[in-house]
């Protein structure tokens, strides 16, 4: 339980250092800004145009008397919204870190230049992070959307389905989303995926209590954009325990830091 309650302290930690230094986190939130834009400009154009996609994609109901054919078409309209709003949700975080990528990376090693330790750097040319980093988060997401085929499945066994199973894919979103704020950090010390998922796997309820909150947090609307800087804070600290790494008392005074 120990690791349980450090990694919820370790999230409150990164709240609490972009707090302090409030420039980093206005900086920190340019990519979750962009990101959000990018999604509401999407869905804008989904409102707009799904009916005609629908009609597109059923030529066959054409001739369906009334009121199937409201009812059919109604109800393909609300799945294309909720498989769209379930995307979003799935993919808001690895799209915010592959656009932000430059600015989190700057701000994860200015967490730990703060705390007193080294500051590991990748040593590869921006394009080949981005990379990297795409590459790594479509794996990513390929686990998380099998993990959710198989939970919708799931969810069907009554009682079970309605209760245990949610819990579990609570658990499961927060694993991989702490894998994903985590990647920013270990990508700078060189540590492939793989390497990440086993390092996480070794201390799950660490990743667990840093990763459930913050996809609670995440279900409210525009809530990521604002907590996100913080979380990559909090996830740089979190790394630097994962690795065995110095961890002195955090730097109280941030005026320095914030005019160097």
């Amino acid at each position: 339980m120990r690791d349980l309650m450090a990694g919820m302290t370790y999230l409150a930690k990164g709240q609490r250092w972009v707090g302090r230094n409030r420039r980093q986190w206005g900086f920190g939130l340019l990519p979750g800004l962009l990101t959000f834009a990018g999604y509401a400009a999407a869905f804008v154009v989904l409102f707009f145009r799904a009916d005609n996609v629908i009609d597109w994609a059923t030529p066959f109901a054409d001739d369906w008397a009334s009121p199937w054919l409201g009812i059919f078409r109604g109800a393909l309209t609300a799945l294309l919204f909720g498989g769209g709003l379930l995307l979003a949700l799935i993919s808001f975080t690895a799209v915010t870190l592959l656009v932000g990528q430059p600015f989190y990376e700057e701000l994860s090693e200015r967490v730990d230049r703060a705390e007193g330790g080294t500051v590991p750097e990748s040593g590869l040319p921006l394009w080949r992070e981005l990379w990297i980093s795409a590459r790594e988060s479509l794996a990513v997401l390929c686990r998380v959307a099998l993990w959710g085929v198989l939970l919708f499945a799931l969810g069907f066994v009554p009682v079970v389905g309605q209760t245990v199973i949610p819990a579990i894919g609570f658990c499961i979103s927060g694993f991989f989303l702490t894998e994903e704020l985590t990647a920013v950090a270990l990508q700078r010390r060189g540590v492939p995926l793989r390497e990440r998922l086993r390092m996480l796997r070794s201390r799950k309820l660490l990743a667990l209590g840093f990763g459930v909150p913050l996809t609670l947090l995440f279900l409210v609307p525009l809530v990521a954009v604002f907590v996100m800087p913080g979380a990559v804070a909090g996830a740089t600290l979190l790394v630097r325990d994962l690795t065995g790494e110095a961890a002195p008392e955090p730097v109280e005074d941030a005026g320095a830091f914030d005019r160097s």
